[in-house]
């Protein structure tokens, strides 16, 4: 056969589209799996509301229900399974929305767009609008199951709600994280254990960013949505003296450069003067007219929540100080650190 460079570049198109079919193949024959799971859910909930008695009958409508399709289509109908079935339908029959304003509900159809393993996890979630949450940003963000768990297991949605009333909460558990100023962007903690320093006794701020350019995936999911690395070490030079800032990031959806200063140990006013700076000089000389202001974020295992108060401006929207922790703290531990946040954001 000959493979001449013309041949080469037809045979990657086909190759890229019957990759793309296969896709669409697999996603439609997920999609019509979960639809049937739903669709096996309603006609057991349905049937025992026919019964007598309607737990006792249930137990054995289930039962003799999944003898029958395992001998008819073998593993995958258990008892188990089709009590999950019967629970995903009683959970998504009707997608609620609760108003803060009005108290009332408001209903519309389920639509299905993640795998069944993905509605696994999310009917473990007792709290409507927490399921809601992790289900909307899984299907914006296109997340694996097994980024759906590292998201639940870092308290996520407890850290998005911190300083959100009712209202702000709702609209993001139905549209997702959709930041429109500097501050939505922002979490405080932001949980690092993919950097894998929870063994080393001792690293530096360049051990940190080091481990931070090697697992910058991680590091952009866990900053949130719209972020897009732009350079490391930028220097940034005037009056003969240079400066350094350790990760330049930009936001897509606010428009603005997002420059990350890193420090061991708890934060300093001078930190706070450093990043005044530079994100002074980036909007002086960086950005575009038709961009928004520059956003600092100043990461540190530690932060005096006054001296950051008292040395930034009161109207304060572009530097900000967060914690991050390079291990998954306990539940115990992140009520701790959750609570103190909030009330820090109270303060404030």
């Amino acid at each position: 056969m000959n493979t001449t460079t013309p041949d080469l570049d037809f045979f990657q198109k086909a190759i890229q589209l019957i990759q793309s079919a296969r896709r669409e193949i697999n996603r439609q024959i997920n999609t019509t799996m979960v639809h049937t799971y739903y669709e096996v859910g309603k006609m057991i909930i349905e049937k025992e509301q026919s019964g007598k008695d309607r737990a006792d009958y249930g137990k054995k409508l289930i039962i003799n229900l999944s003898k029958v399709l395992t001998a008819e289509f073998g593993a995958g109908f258990s008892t188990t399974n089709l009590r999950q079935m019967r629970k995903f339908y009683l959970i998504y029959e009707k997608q609620q929305t609760l108003s803060a304003k009005s108290g009332k509900q408001q209903t519309v159809s389920a639509e299905f767009k993640l795998s069944w393993s993905h509605y696994l996890k999310l009917m473990r979630i007792d709290n409507e609008f927490e399921r809601r949450f992790y289900e909307v940003e899984a299907i914006h963000n296109n997340w694996s199951v097994r980024e759906l768990n590292r998201h639940y297991d870092t308290a996520l949605f407890t850290r998005v709600a911190i300083s959100k009333d009712n209202e702000k909460l709702q609209a993001i558990c139905e549209k997702g994280l959709i930041p429109e100023k500097a501050r939505d962007v922002v979490k405080d903690p932001y949980i690092l254990e993919f950097l894998g320093l929870s063994n080393v006794q001792f690293y530096s701020e360049s051990d940190l960013e080091e481990r931070i350019i090697g697992k910058l995936e991680h590091f952009l999911m866990e900053l949130g949505n719209g972020f897009t690395f732009v350079s490391r070490q930028k220097r940034i030079s005037f009056d003969e003296k240079h400066f350094y800032i350790d990760l330049v990031l930009y936001n897509r959806m606010l428009r603005s450069f997002v420059l990350i200063d890193l420090k061991i140990g708890e934060i300093r006013h001078q930190d706070i003067g450093q990043m005044q700076m530079y994100v002074h000089y980036y909007d002086r000389e960086i950005k575009l007219p038709d961009e928004n202001k520059t956003i600092g974020i100043i990461l540190c295992q530690n932060k005096s929540e006054a001296l950051v108060r008292y040395t930034l401006p009161e109207d304060n929207e572009q530097i900000f100080a967060s914690k991050y922790e390079t291990i998954l703290p306990s539940t115990e531990e992140f009520m701790s650190i959750i609570q103190s946040e909030s009330q820090a954001s109270i303060r404030q």
